[in-house]
């Protein structure tokens, strides 16, 4: 397989979805076994749901977090990890990119690992199996900091994650199904901008215009592109 020589780039941008993560264990939200073949998202990933009963909707994410803190990044993640130019623009919310080691993550649809207030608009970290409280100091339920169904993207986070992919030179797109709006649009946004693109992706998806497709998984592929980086 044809390596890339990194010297070739100066602006490196990995956009991963949830078939980085399920390589190493992480259950998707759709598809075959995901995770809305056995919960309805009504009941546990929306707005009105946590409305309705915000304590049921905090269990349930707990329930979440346990299962990815029962993964482990793979071999691709630490590729990624150990090339410290690079920006990583993820659809995922698992944090499997920052355990790996990962700096510079755009996180599109937030974090299993932030809770929020909207009333007071306090953002907070939390790790660990269980939320160390439910309830803000101002006696508001937290709110997980993920995009639910129905939710808007913020803003600012995709023009952030436009910003840097418009500015990069390559372009890798990882387990992504590519059919996601807006940010189905990345890949074209880069090689308009003149990025070289790369898709990894053991599955076909919804994009097209790559100038590299690669039929692999990237715990396997990563590590054989990049072999002067791989550390680990």
């Amino acid at each position: 397989m044809e390596t890339i020589d990194l010297s070739a780039y100066a602006r490196i941008v990995f956009f991963t979805g949830a078939g980085m993560s399920a390589e190493s264990g992480v259950p998707t939200y759709r598809g075959k076994g995901g995770i809305w073949s056995a919960y309805d998202f009504e009941e546990y990933a929306c707005q009105k749901a946590f409305e309705r009963d915000p304590e049921k909707v905090l269990r349930f994410h707990e329930i979440r977090r346990r299962a990815v803190l029962d993964c482990y990044p793979h071999a691709g993640h630490g590729v990624m990890a150990d090339i410290p130019e690079a920006s990583i623009v993820t659809q995922n919310i698992d944090g499997m990119h920052q355990r790996a080691g990962s700096a510079e993550v755009i996180e599109l649809h937030g974090s299993l690992w932030r809770l929020r207030c909207d009333r007071c608009w306090m953002v907070k970290e939390d790790y660990g199996r269980d939320y160390e409280t439910l309830r803000c100091g101002c006696g508001s339920w937290l709110r997980p900091d993920i995009t639910w169904f129905g939710d808007t993207l913020d803003g600012a986070v995709m023009r952030k994650a436009s910003k840097s992919i418009a500015a990069c030179d390559l372009f890798i797109s990882i387990g992504t199904s590519g059919t996601v709006w807006p940010a189905a649009g990345f890949p074209s946004l880069a090689r308009d901008s003149g990025a070289y693109c790369i898709e990894i992706n053991p599955e076909p998806s919804g994009s097209t215009g790559y100038h590299r497709v690669v039929r692999e998984e990237a715990g396997k592929v990563l590590p054989i592109l990049f072999h002067c980086k791989m550390k680990r």
